[in-house]
């Protein structure tokens, strides 16, 4: 679990750093602590959900069951949630073959559940995505040349392709609105980091398309991608010198920093986007314990999907706590998706894609609600 090793020094191979004036947690050699800011877990509730104390859960939506009148997809994946009104909307994706998509639940000022509806359909394996500053989802297919769709969480406007944010295994997608660029995370073993720059911000149809290339000491440039759209050539294999990792998964950013996770080694990457510098701010040291999606809080608190075992979501915190905040039980066979917190900050909303039978069309997917006195 996320408890054990934390990066402090080293060039890029060993695992850099950012500078503390980013992230302070990143910064100088103190010992990560792992006495957690909630207090320690507690025994699994009746959903098989360990807390701290004072926190909640409740299942809000099953695999193969009403909720809101609308028949929950299966495998739900990358989510996240939007202010609606005086309550708010959770988006899902289906990361199925070809019925994939992704799919809302709109929840009313006091949690209810009031209605849920198909935001996109007849898509690819939708793994996950992200939000952008205008209230649109980034629904990301995790196929050869896969597309990322633009989807209206309200469901009001038809989901568009956008095509010049590239033909590739993509995987999640965190926006730059400072810097005006959406930063993209691609699941191969050897894939790349890229970020979109579009010709006009919030407006995603044309753009250029780039590449992080990394030196051994973590200073990075970025390089065009010729032909984002490419058939017989790859979009990591047009710019030579790209930056590989292993198994690219979330990504999220907050105050300059983008921070994304590779599964393969266990990593949480951080990209300073001032001092365009690399670094790791945490390696995790179980081989068999995938590290995932991941989102954050105002605070600064990183809250991290890991894999494999005994299910969890981890907090690493600026102060450099390290340590679960939730653990289901009895689902080894699954993964943690789509964490997202409500506008207010107070509910968190995650999915177990293939639920406690662990079949791989993910026909018992489960997602859930936490409400509790989370750090903002």
């Amino acid at each position: 679990m996320l408890r054990r090793s934390f990066v402090r020094t080293g060039g890029l191979t060993a695992g850099a750093v950012l500078a503390g004036s980013l992230w302070q947690g990143v910064a100088g050699a103190v010992a990560p602590s792992f006495e957690s800011p909630y207090g320690p877990l507690g025994e699994p509730d009746a959903n098989g959900v360990a807390l701290p104390e004072g926190f909640t859960s409740r299942i809000v939506a099953r695999t193969g069951r009403r909720v809101g009148g609308l028949l929950w997809h299966p495998a739900p994946d990358g989510g996240a949630c939007f202010p609606d009104g005086d309550g708010w909307i959770y988006v899902s994706n289906s990361e199925i073959p070809l019925l994939g998509g992704a799919s809302a639940i709109r929840f009313g000022p006091d949690g209810a559940v009031v209605g849920a509806y198909r935001i996109l359909s007849g898509t690819n394996l939708n793994c996950a995505g992200g939000r952008t500053p205008w209230n649109s989802w980034l629904s990301c297919e995790e196929i050869f040349r896969g597309r990322v769709f633009e989807c209206d969480p309200y469901g009001s406007r038809a989901a568009m392709p956008r095509l010049a944010m590239g033909r590739f295994k993509h995987e999640a997608a965190a926006c730059d609105p400072e810097r005006r660029v959406v930063y993209l995370t691609e699941d191969e073993p050897d894939g790349c980091f890229y970020r979109f720059r579009p010709v006009y911000w919030g407006d995603l149809t044309s753009g250029t398309l780039e590449v992080l290339c990394a030196s051994g000491s973590g200073a990075v440039t970025w390089r065009r991608v010729p032909d984002p759209g490419a058939l017989l050539k790859a979009t990591r294999d047009q710019v030579a010198g790209a930056t590989r990792f292993s198994g690219g998964e979330g990504c999220h950013y907050a105050d300059g920093v983008c921070f994304f996770t590779t599964k393969g080694d266990n990593r949480v990457w951080a990209y300073d986007t001032e001092n365009e510098h690399l670094g790791v701010v945490y390696d995790a040291d179980a081989p068999l314990n995938g590290v995932d999606n991941i989102t954050g809080t105002p605070s600064g608190d990183l809250y991290v999907a890991e894999d494999g075992g005994d299910m969890e979501i981890n907090l690493i915190t600026p102060e450099r706590v390290v340590t679960p905040v939730l653990r289901i039980a009895g689902h080894s066979k699954s993964e943690i998706t789509g964490p997202a917190f409500s506008p207010g900050g107070d509910r968190l909303y995650f999915s177990s894609q293939r639920g406690a039978r662990g079949d791989a069309a993910g026909t018992d997917g489960v997602t859930y609600e936490v409400t509790g006195p989370f750090r903002r």
